[in-house]
């Protein structure tokens, strides 16, 4: 009787065994990106950079929160698009961890001038040195344990709808469109992040158009759980057609203390119907910025250049848990 006695035990053992959560690391990088996701599985992925220059002061804080979680390497890099706060820091970082896989969308959009030459030309010396990937809409980036999806890149969109999505999009008619971007924020990688039931949206600095083509007439994303506000909460980005049909329950704004957050657009992601928490970056102190509540801005004092972040930590049946890195506020989101 001792041997299926301990077979039951062990088979109980196996069934309370709690699975192991993603992270993902929301890093001030003072109005750029830099998001660190580590995989249950312990692989890793950087969307973005940062800044260069400053001391090498972005670098410094995605490597201090991989090693908070235990990263040793940088997986996959993927780059949205190439300007200075989102690609600048790739030489610094790559100083300080090795980065096996870059993934980006092909050619510079803006070749041509010198700035955006020089800066491109200083990410491809360190991304020649490992292995490159050029991504398109539809592809999976093949870190173990997650689904990642791209939506958007190089200019173009999803064609097929995401599994569960292709509803038509209600709020399209009520959105015109802007005048056609023509910079490389148009170019961006956008990726669905996706753990079980969980899904992040990161569109990187997609513009509006482009949105609106990636949900207009359906809408071939769904909804997400968390969506990380484009282009830092600028209003050249974010329009109600696309952050209304996502309808995200939590939102992370990415801004700095003076680029993002613009009054108009975080009032489109703040009046979004049942969102149950906006989060910040930093305080907005722009001509007429709106905030959300003090406990849920990781800087609240733009002179203090802590470079706080914001922790982000999720289960596979879509239970998650934001944390703000400067108070220590928590708040936890069941799954639905």
């Amino acid at each position: 009787m001792l041997k299926p006695l301990i077979f039951a035990l062990a088979l109980c053992g196996m069934a309370v065994a709690a699975p192991k959560p993603m992270e993902v690391y929301f890093i001030d990088v003072e109005g750029g990106q830099a998001t660190l996701i580590v995989s249950p599985s312990g692989q890793s992925m950087v969307i973005d950079t940062g800044w260069g220059g400053f001391n090498g002061r972005d670098a410094d804080r995605i490597a201090a929160a991989a090693s908070k979680s235990g990263v040793k390497q940088i997986d996959y890099l993927l780059i949205t698009h190439y300007h200075a706060d989102h690609v600048g820091g790739v030489p610094q970082l790559a100083a300080k961890l090795p980065i096996k896989n870059f993934l980006d969308h092909g050619p510079n959009f803006e070749a041509g001038k010198k700035s955006a030459d020089d800066l491109f030309n200083a990410y491809t010396a360190v991304r020649d040195k490992g292995h490159h990937l050029v991504v398109k809409p539809g592809d999976r980036v093949p870190i173990k344990g997650l689904d990642v999806e791209i939506v958007s890149a190089d200019g173009n969109v999803l064609t097929k709808p995401l599994p569960g999505a292709g509803k038509p999009n209600e709020f399209c008619s009520s959105t015109p469109r802007k005048e056609e971007d023509k910079t490389e924020n148009s170019h961006s990688n956008g990726s669905v992040i996706a753990y079980g039931k969980f899904r992040l949206l990161d569109l990187g600095d997609l513009t509006w158009n482009k949105e609106m083509d990636l949900v207009c007439p359906v809408n071939r994303i769904g909804t997400v759980d968390v969506y990380l506000t484009t282009h830092h909460g600028l209003n050249a980005s974010g329009s109600p057609a696309i952050v209304d049909a996502v309808h995200p329950r939590v939102a992370i704004m990415n801004n700095g203390a003076t680029k993002g957050g613009n009054p108009d657009a975080w009032q489109v992601v703040h009046d979004v119907p049942g969102l149950e928490g906006l989060w910040q970056i930093h305080t907005a102190e722009g001509k007429g910025a709106h905030n959300t509540e003090a406990d849920m801005i990781a800087n609240p004092d733009s002179k203090s250049d802590a470079g706080n972040w914001i922790k982000l930590t999720a289960l596979p049946t879509g239970e998650f848990t934001v944390t703000n890195g400067s108070n220590g506020f928590s708040k936890t989101y069941p799954a639905r």
